[in-house]
């Protein structure tokens, strides 16, 4: 229970749903209990007034005694509905304060969970799989709730009831009270017994359904790969194997649950038996009334319900025990990357001093003692083989990671000292690896702005050579993109990223290859723009096609994470070192072509 201490917070929070609803608890088994002893004393009066019509047999008043018998009859059937009325409304108190105050918790910590992702830095990501991610906001959240709404009003109702039903019981007869409970503790045991076996059961179904709804998933992001490969068939047989898994699991609970309920209707039966057994002999013995047996078997059958929910409960608090332990080790997690308090106007003036920079989740030295410099209004441009380190060095400028050793001076100002959110808010980064949304293709690229004017947006579009692409579509605009901009081609999607970027008007620019899937003469029309759009402002564009850098101030050449050699075009072909080799191999490739 220690780990769901972390919820008296929102208990206090709530407070004034949480004490009405347990004195809804109370007051609604109060009016579920009286009833009993209504339906005692009417069984009473029955086998009173019966007696008493027959001894009236053939004389007048015998109608009078059959109209009090009717008139009294109507008197408690009435009560009894309108005791019961008064416990439904009295429940439906109860469910509005406890059920209602589960869902503002449940939302409260979904809305925790995800802040705290946000914070989270980018090797958080890399370490941790979506899945897992996902199952953190929804599925445990899910759980946890179950146990402050469902959990705790049963365990209340069920705590009230008992105690209430076993004092009215002993206050009638402590005898019969005690054969009638007999075998409720062998119910209690099997319950739990039962319980666990299905908690055990519901927790490989969540599994194998997990494991199916990822097969599909991936299966169904991959399709044109499937196609291709003319995968289906052996797709649908794999498909076939865990759904019957799942098949066999869901029949397992079944079966257990199939015996279950007549074992738990068999000891109801057995303690309602027993009461009218036990019950007669103490009439016989002038020890209680026959509406005392009535009045016991309405009690048993009242305490079937919440002795059934005591194994549900127990589940239910184990289960959400442990999914609350999962989220507390995730809200202590602290972000990698802390934001400075120090304002910036961003002028664009990059320095790295002996920058190096290990992957800490793979050790991997992706950066080792690289030192340039970038002047406000400068066209950098770096370049290398795969692998060498180009997209580390954006990540570093933006900040997604902190470096190991040395450091990097933004506007000469250290940038793990910046106000991150405002340095982020003033560049435009286009990532290798593009992400569209399932939106418009508007709404895509007005993605870093509040507001956004349909001019801007088009404007945008033009600037990324895109416009004509987009006019050509049906919705044009309005377009909705499927996953992960599906409906797109690479290179579409590709100057989509570009025109999300250009609409923010950036003080400075970070392209990190995302011009690959663009061919020339686009990408021409592109850094044209580009040169008219960030004049008087710093661009960073990495690339491996040397004719998208050819015009850059600045060519940084990497290779295993150094830079080998730095310059302009015309510079580094007279050195005729790696970057005139690369441009040599490069022209070989477009003749051949």
């Amino acid at each position: 229970m220690k780990h769901l201490f972390f919820l008296n917070k929102y208990f206090i929070k709530y407070k004034w749903r949480v004490i009405p609803g347990v004195l809804f608890v109370v007051i609604s088994n109060i009016f579920g209990v009286v009833p009993a002893q209504v339906i005692g004393h009417a069984f009473n009066l029955i086998t009173e007034n019966i007696a008493i019509y027959r001894l009236y047999n053939g004389f007048d008043r015998q109608e009078i005694v059959y109209d009090i018998f009717g008139y009294s009859l109507l008197f408690f059937g009435a009560l009894i509905l309108f005791l019961y009325l008064l416990r439904g409304l009295f429940l439906f108190f109860m469910r509005q304060t406890i059920i209602l105050m589960s869902r503002h918790i449940e939302f409260d910590m979904k809305n925790e969970i995800y802040a705290h992702y946000q914070k989270l830095s980018l090797g958080f990501y890399r370490r941790n799989n979506t899945g897992d991610l996902m199952n953190k906001a929804t599925e445990d959240v899910n759980r946890v709730r179950m146990y402050v709404g469902p959990a705790i009003m049963y365990a209340i109702n069920t705590t009230v009831l008992f105690c209430l039903v076993i004092y009215f019981m002993f206050s009638v007869n402590s005898t019969l009270a005690i054969y009638a409970l007999l075998p409720l503790p062998i119910l209690v045991v099997a319950i739990y017994y039962v319980n666990t076996i299905i908690n055990h059961k519901s927790e490989k179904i969540q599994e194998q359904l997990s494991k199916l709804s990822s097969f599909v998933q991936e299966r169904f992001s991959g399709i044109r790969v499937m196609k291709s490969y003319v995968r289906e068939a052996q797709a649908q047989e794999v498909f076939a194997e865990e759904s019957n898994a799942y098949k066999r699991n869901s029949m397992g609970l079944v079966k257990v649950q199939a015996f279950f309920y007549p074992t738990m209707l068999l000891l109801v039966g057995i303690s309602t038996i027993l009461t009218i057994y036990i019950g007669g002999e103490q009439v016989i013995n002038g020890a209680i009334t026959p509406g005392n047996i009535a009045e016991f078997i309405v009690y048993v059958n009242q305490l079937t319900f919440p002795v059934t929910m005591l194994g549900w409960v127990t589940t239910l608090i184990q289960r959400a025990a442990a999914s609350q332990k999962r989220i507390n080790e995730f809200l202590q997690l602290q972000p990698d990357i802390k934001s400075g308090g120090q304002e910036i106007a961003l002028d664009g003036n990059i320095t790295f001093k002996n920058v190096g920079f290990t992957y800490a989740d793979t050790g991997i030295e992706a950066i080792k003692d690289v030192s340039f410099e970038v002047k406000k209004g400068q066209f950098l441009a770096i370049i290398g083989k795969t692998g060498s380190g180009k997209s580390t060095l954006a990540n570093l400028m933006m900040r997604m990671y902190d470096t190991t050793s040395g450091e990097i001076l933004i506007d000469g100002k250290p940038i793990d000292k910046l106000n991150l959110q405002e340095y982020r808010s003033q560049i435009g980064f286009v990532p290798q690896e593009v992400f569209l949304f399932s939106d418009t293709i508007k709404n895509n690229i007005a993605f870093g702005l509040n507001t956004v004017t349909d001019g801007q947006v088009e404007q945008a579009a033009k600037d990324a050579a895109v416009y004509h692409n987009i006019v050509g579509f049906d919705q044009q605009f309005e377009t909705m993109l499927g996953e992960r901009g599906i409906t797109l081609s690479g290179g579409q999607k590709q100057r989509v990223s570009i025109a999300r970027a250009l609409i923010k008007e950036p003080q400075m620019l970070v392209f990190d290859d995302c011009l690959s899937a663009v061919d020339t003469k686009t990408e021409e029309e592109i850094l044209s723009n580009l040169g008219r759009l960030m004049k008087g402002r710093t661009s960073v564009l990495i690339a491996h096609r040397i004719s998208t850098i050819k015009n850059a101030d600045k060519i940084l050449v990497l290779d295993e994470g150094k830079i080998v050699e730095e310059g302009t075009h015309e510079a580094l072909l007279k050195q005729g070192g790696a970057y005139a080799e690369l441009y040599q191999n490069q022209l070989l490739e477009e003749e051949n072509l």
